[in-house]
């Protein structure tokens, strides 16, 4: 008999599947959630099943009060993290967490990555946060769900805050990214662009040399922007 989550079910299992085709991280070293809002539930991968043995089956579905509403496996001891995004953000409908490599230098180096090129800048017309590290006392506490906390307080803090619709993306300090979109599909295309223009960062500063990276002015970095969202857009067809 067919889940009432079957199709959430088959959309997380979808872009998780998409992690490792896009060398996105090694081994289980990730998950995607895709949301419903208007059930209030979110399915998840589980905790620690390798991808190419992950079936929708195995999917799990857990509410905002991290209860497990459908699935015999734990879920991804990222769920909490998951759960303070989705209450916090009312928008966000998928939430991707990897450790590719190039993203995670930057989060392990705790620098903001800046928007250096236009790749960026047809993105976001920001640059990706990096949060402070996690305290001792923050980590003896529910370290995931610190975590997720220390996100939100991150977009909040920033002057001016930070908009998550314009900023789908964020570097834990130490850790490593977390992305999210308006589903599951749209927040694993960032994953996979983050890592990229985190790549590209890295090679523009070896490329630099002892120089510094000039970077992009504001009126490239808006122009990027605009022609890609809003009123004015003009990239792609109708």
């Amino acid at each position: 008999m067919s889940s009432v989550y079957q199709s959430l079910k088959q959309e997380a299992l979808e872009a998780n599947l998409q992690i490792p085709k896009h060398g996105l991280a090694l081994f289980t070293w990730g998950n995607v959630s895709a949301f419903d809002r208007s059930r209030g539930v979110f399915a998840i991968k589980p905790s620690g099943v390798p991808y190419d043995e992950l079936k929708v089956d195995d999917i799990v579905v857990v509410d905002l009060d991290g209860r497990v509403v459908e699935g015999k496996l734990r879920p991804s001891s990222d769920t909490p993290t998951h759960r303070v995004l989705y209450q916090a953000f009312p928008t966000l409908g998928g939430i991707v967490h990897t450790h590719s490599t190039h993203a995670t230098a930057w989060a392990q180096a705790q620098i903001p990555l800046p928007v250096w090129g236009t790749t960026h800048a047809d993105h976001s017309p920001f640059e990706v946060p990096c949060t402070p590290q996690l305290s001792a006392e923050q980590v003896k506490g529910d370290y995931e769900l610190e975590t997720g906390h220390l996100i939100v307080q991150t977009f909040q803090k920033a002057k001016p805050a930070l908009d998550p619709n314009e900023v789908s993306w964020v570097l834990v300090g130490g850790h490593a990214p977390f992305t999210w979109g308006k589903d599951a599909s749209k927040a694993l295309y960032h994953a996979v662009v983050l890592e990229e223009v985190a790549r590209m960062a890295i090679l523009s500063r070896l490329a630099a040399g002892a120089g510094q990276v000039p970077g992009l002015p504001p009126h490239l970095i808006a122009k990027h922007y605009e022609r890609k969202h809003g009123p004015g857009a003009y990239y792609g067809q109708k």
